[in-house]
């Protein structure tokens, strides 16, 4: 038997390979494992753990939080803000940057997170996620401000997911690929399972809330038509859909046998670019994404190469199989 890896020696090894990330990265995304371990554990106690349900509360998005987003979001804070690597996190659950306190060292890195993506799966036992990106602070500003955090997803150093579902599965990227780790319980390690992932450039299976076709614009109709009508229609061929409203299953999926994701924007809140969130989203996935040799647009422009322009920025999704992905974005700007 292949001799087990785990994340540690995994990372360890990319900072010795031409000095792929620096010492500071690796150990800061030890922490973030740690805390992912830690909300696992939470998710996995559900109604036992008394964390169901509502908390009665709404984020800066205006969005009813759940139990679990809060702990999450302080599992999160409270792992990362005393280890000496950042200057200051930013989280979807959050108003403002939080920055590292004055009894702690800071680092050089940003850190944002969406701390548990796909709340509204949780009280249902449905695989649900935790998002991070990690950012290089700017060398030339003191503190930290706000206006730090605003780096298009080009500037990411690393990123990637933890899924909490059958099994608690870590996906990675500092930008040599995609690696995913399965967390061993008995040896409370994340060991590396899978290394290269490459997505499929064809499909037959896309993901979108098909409740809100009536809202789309016609780029976006005409690629779901098309899709559905199957083997007698332009295509040519019979298409699957595949909807679990909650990003992180959804791109996980995609990871290990293609599809196309899509969230456009759409006519019931039409000064909104879109719905998920640029930086704590949209950024970290398109980066996973394209390392596994997918593509990402906001239905027009490469994702990454967008510049926010606000910490809380949305923005439309397409992502996922680059031949989908560059259809759906050719029916955008057809000229």
């Amino acid at each position: 038997m292949a001799q087990k890896i785990s994340l540690t020696r995994y990372l360890v090894e990319q900072q010795r390979a031409d000095g792929l990330i620096p010492g500071q990265l690796r150990l800061l995304l030890e922490v973030v494992a740690r805390a992912c371990k830690s909300i696992s554990q939470a998710v996995n106690k559900g109604a036992l753990g008394g964390v169901l349900g509502s908390a009665e509360s709404e984020n800066v998005q205006g969005e009813v939080q759940k139990k679990l987003d809060i702990i999450a979001n302080e599992v999160l804070i409270e792992a990362n803000e005393w280890g000496g690597h950042l200057a200051a996190m930013a989280s979807e659950e959050m108003d403002s940057i939080y920055v590292v306190p004055n009894r702690y060292p800071q680092g050089e890195y940003l850190l944002l997170f969406d701390p548990l993506d796909g709340s509204s799966n949780i009280d249902v036992n449905v695989s649900i996620g935790t998002i991070f990106s990690v950012l290089k602070k700017p060398d030339d500003t003191p503190g930290v401000q706000e206006g730090d955090f605003l780096q298009a997803g080009s500037r990411q150093v690393a990123a990637g997911y933890c899924i909490y579902g059958p099994q608690t599965t870590l996906v990675l990227t500092v930008g040599n690929g995609v690696a995913m780790f399965t967390l061993d319980r008995e040896q409370g390690s994340f060991m590396l399972t899978q290394e290269n992932i490459q997505i499929p450039a064809d499909t037959k299976e896309f993901a979108i809330n098909m409740s809100n076709m009536r809202h789309w614009d016609a780029p976006v109709k005409r690629y779901i038509d098309e899709c559905l009508a199957g083997k007698e229609g332009p295509r040519g061929k019979d298409f699957n859909m595949r909807w679990i409203a909650s990003m992180v299953a959804d791109v996980h999926r995609i990871l290990m046998r293609g599809g196309i994701f899509m969230y456009p924007w759409d006519k019931r809140e039409p000064d909104k670019a879109g719905k998920l969130r640029l930086m704590y989203e949209a950024n970290p996935m398109s980066w996973l994404v394209e390392q596994a040799g997918g593509a990402a647009t906001n239905g027009r422009e490469r994702i990454l190469d967008l510049a926010p322009a606000k910490l809380h920025e949305r923005v439309a999704v397409v992502l996922g199989s680059k031949n989908e992905v560059e259809r759906v974005t050719r029916y955008h700007d057809p000229l």
